[in-house]
């Protein structure tokens, strides 16, 4: 199995952080190592913050009906890959899959 590299998701960009750190993520039903999470410092926090509050307007001025569009998407991607997204949690939970 591959190890996962998991960043932080800010602006809209996967960024490893300023911290240059990493933890190792186990499958807790083996002990193998299944990847490698970044850890976040407080400069990386604020940047999170920061980028929220900026998306925050244009967000509440959308309409409800493109939200709605926004969500329902998003409910179809998580649908089309829930056995993908299922996998993971075993992994990094070690649930049986089945």
């Amino acid at each position: 199995m591959t190890q996962a590299s998991i960043q932080h998701f800010i602006n809209g960009q996967n960024t490893a952080g300023q911290a240059g750190r990493t933890q190792a993520v186990y499958n807790p039903a083996t002990g193998a190592i299944t990847g490698q999470v970044a850890l976040a410092n407080r400069a990386d926090v604020d940047q999170a913050v920061a980028a929220a509050k900026a998306a925050f307007p244009a967000w509440a001025d959308t309409p409800p009906i493109r939200r709605a569009r926004v969500l329902f998407k998003f409910l179809e991607l998580l649908n089309r890959h829930k056995d993908d997204l299922a996998r993971a949690i075993t992994a990094e939970h070690g649930k049986v899959f089945g």
